[in-house]
C-alpha cells in the first residue's frame, strides 16, 4: 500500500497547527483565519484514511519538536 503521508503534507499539517495556535493567541486576525481555511481545504482535499490522518498528525508533532 502506498504511503499517503508525504513530507509536503506533513509540512502543511505543521503550518496548520502553527496558524491555529497563533490565531488562538491573536483572535480576530482575518489573515490568520484565511490562512487556516486555506490550509484546511488543502488537508481535506487529500481524503486520507483515519490511520493516515493519525500518522500525519503524529509526524507533524514529531517534526515540530525537532525545529
Amino acid at each position: 500500500m502506498r504511503n499517503s503521508v508525504t513530507d509536503d503534507l506533513v509540512q502543511t499539517q505543521r503550518e496548520w497547527t502553527e496558524t491555529y495556535e497563533r490565531l488562538a493567541r491573536e483572535p480576530g486576525r482575518t489573515a490568520l483565519r484565511r490562512r487556516l481555511l486555506h490550509l484546511s481545504r488543502v488537508l481535506a482535499g487529500e481524503r486520507l484514511s483515519p490511520g493516515d490522518q493519525a500518522e500525519l498528525r503524529r509526524r507533524a508533532r514529531q517534526e515540530a519538536g525537532r525545529s
